[in-house]
């Protein structure tokens, strides 16, 4: 019997899902199955999930389908449930829907990695650059590693409410700062640990603030955007001696973490790296 798999999003036609989930898929042995990519739009989410057969193992899902798809779930894991957002769904047998997030096993799987000492209990201050969904798996992903009172750095109160409901939700207390402030600048340079969920481009204006900085080799910035890498403030940060974790580490270790979900295999690392650094590099 064959299984099927697939990245949906609107737009989609970037994502690199389907070269890390083939990847997996050939270093498995998995010869039976496939991994596509569909565009599709919030509002026809429920009719594509609907129509799909007993041979469809899970779905990858990028903007805007997150939350909409935590609806469509018969039941929700507990930590999509609480970051309030589910990046996966899984078919079950009897046609039931399961809804996970593997973007927070991807937060912290990534600073992990490129950290030079890994971020625990002694990393005592965490910063969050932005304030919606991927905020909100930041968050998770920072007390995952022992950071419970974060700084969330936002535009405008007004504009957080996605992170404050996540947070409540966990019982952490993040510090809410506007982002043009020099408490703002002054966080982010004591930080331990800095997570920009930003979108590409969006976190340019912070550039300025490390002119003229020193830090520390074990200050680590991970920066979600993966496509035009270095970004201007990951490039900032390392020219000021801090660590980079590049946002398709995030990419890498989430979908390995859904490969795993959706095969019950382990998903194979090192070969689905290799397939997305040859991928970034065409």
């Amino acid at each position: 019997m064959s299984h099927h798999a697939a990245v949906l999003g609107h737009p989609v036609a970037h994502s690199l899902s389907p070269v890390l989930h083939r990847a997996a898929y050939a270093e498995l042995g998995l010869t039976d199955w496939t991994y596509e990519l569909h565009d599709v739009d919030e509002p026809d989410l429920e009719a594509f999930v609907r129509s799909r057969d007993s041979s469809w193992a899970g779905l990858s899902l990028t903007m805007p389908l997150k939350q909409r798809a935590m609806a469509l779930s018969d039941h929700v894991e507990s930590l999509a449930k609480v970051v309030g957002v589910v990046n996966t769904l899984l078919f079950q047998p009897g046609g039931l829907l399961i809804g996970a997030n593997t973007d927070v096993h991807g937060l912290v799987q990534a600073l992990r990695e490129a950290t030079p000492q890994a971020p625990g209990a002694d990393a005592r201050r965490g910063v969050i650059i932005g304030a919606g969904a991927t905020a909100a798996a930041a968050l998770a992903a920072l007390g995952e590693l022992g950071i419970h009172a974060p700084v969330v750095l936002m535009r405008s109160v007004g504009r957080a409410g996605v992170v404050m409901r996540a947070a409540g939700r966990m019982g952490v207390t993040p510090e809410y700062v506007t982002i043009d402030t020099d408490r703002a600048r002054s966080e982010l340079l004591g930080a331990d640990v800095v997570i920009s969920t930003l979108p590409h481009g969006a976190a340019d204006s912070l550039v300025g603030l490390l002119d003229g900085v020193a830090l520390e080799a074990d200050q680590v910035l991970l920066d979600v955007v993966y496509e035009g890498w270095p970004t201007a403030i990951a490039s900032a940060w390392r020219s000021a001696g801090g660590s980079i974790s590049p946002g398709y580490l995030m990419l890498l270790h989430q979908a390995a973490e859904q490969v795993r979900l959706m095969t019950g295999r382990p998903g194979p690392v090192e070969a689905m790296r290799s397939a997305l650094m040859q991928a970034l590099a065409d």
